[in-house]
């Protein structure tokens, strides 16, 4: 059987010159960085250059970049590190219905030490509603957090008007890029944002390697304890082997970007095109908003997510019904909820590929 993977959302097979950079730092350069011997500056020196290549596909100066262990700890960090760099100045934070669940969970966690939350409503198409926003804002409030691109229906949202909304009123403005990375140049010298996460494994990088990352000298409280390392402000070994394999992957995907999102963009076009031509009562989700290339998110009236994705399967082809993250729940996709709430179409289920 022909098997189809369309579930790169969720992870991407990592690249054979990624795999192939890995390879040394598994087997003979295996020093601790931390260490100032011959075989610890080995693999410093390892760690520097994959930050000049981390840093270089988003166009920002390499001592900008905490190395993490994925988005997850990226987000968390840049959450509860604000929080608590800030919470003597306030302790509100606002974030949006549609967030991945890496920062929804994070703010429950917040809250019972403190924080208040806002969660903003997303219109019909997923994208923010910034009047929301704007009436959300407080003078107690010290952080947006609203991510770059929605890991189940790919809807961008807009980071320049959200940041000029943060910066008019002095708000730090964190975004979780993890879906846009490697998908859409991201100049941020452009943009009025403070912290940016992204991983590695959505990207052709190994799991186990993310960063977080700091503009213009941003301090956040650290809140992994336990050493120096990332100038303090990320304790613990750094996965080396990982961490190169991620800049790895950064320089080869700035290399190919121009060419893979113009594909992807046609084989996406092409899929949904004739999902509506055979399937006519079919809803995008997402329609009429930006998307990045990868995404595809529909509805189908009747049918239910998870025998659709069971019998997908059988057939050799792996998707998703939502973020994988969220694998095993039978709740409806929150994503898909919040924007359904401010429509009167009735959907069914819901499937997310690329």
């Amino acid at each position: 059987m022909r098997k189809i993977y369309l579930d790169y959302n969720a992870t991407t097979p990592l690249k054979p010159q990624v795999y192939e950079a890995m390879v040394p730092y598994l087997k003979e350069h295996y020093g601790n960085p931390s260490s100032i011997h011959w075989a610890g500056q080995a693999a410093k020196e390892a760690l520097m250059i994959a930050r000049e290549q981390v840093a270089g596909l988003f166009h920002v100066d390499p001592q900008e970049i905490v190395f993490t262990s994925g988005g997850t700890e990226a987000n968390n960090l840049a959450l509860k590190g604000a929080f608590e760099m800030l919470q003597k100045k306030g302790r509100h934070i606002i974030t949006t219905q549609v967030e991945h669940k890496s920062i929804l969970e994070c703010c429950d966690y917040l809250k019972k030490h403190g924080a208040e939350i806002t969660t903003v409503p997303v219109h019909t198409n997923g994208q923010i509603n910034l009047e929301a926003l704007k009436a959300a804002i407080r003078p107690d409030t010290i952080l947006i957090s609203i991510q770059a691109a929605n890991n189940e229906t790919g809807v961008l949202m807009p980071l320049k008007e959200i940041g000029d909304i943060a910066r008019a009123h002095t708000i730090l403005f964190h975004t979780d890029a993890v879906q846009l990375a490697g998908k859409q140049e991201l100049f941020l010298d452009s943009l009025s944002i403070d912290l940016v996460s992204i991983s590695s494994h959505k990207i052709y990088g190994p799991k186990g390697a993310g960063a977080l990352i700091l503009r213009n000298a941003l301090k956040l409280e650290c809140v992994l304890h336990g050493g120096n390392q990332e100038r303090k402000r990320r304790g613990g070994t750094e996965n080396v082997a990982a961490i190169v394999g991620f800049g790895a992957a950064c320089e080869s995907i700035k290399q190919e970007m121009k060419e893979e999102t113009a594909r992807l963009e046609i084989l996406r076009n092409k899929l949904e095109e004739g999902i509506f031509k055979t399937i006519p009562e079919s809803i995008l989700n997402g329609q009429d908003s930006p998307r990045v290339p990868n995404t595809l998110n529909v509805s189908f009236k009747g049918i239910e997510a998870e025998g659709l994705l069971l019998n997908l399967d059988l057939k050799g082809i792996a998707a998703s019904s939502g973020s994988a993250c969220s694998s095993g729940s039978l709740d409806p996709s929150h994503v898909l909820l919040a924007s359904f709430r401010n429509s009167s179409r009735n959907g069914g289920a819901a499937s997310n590929s690329q």
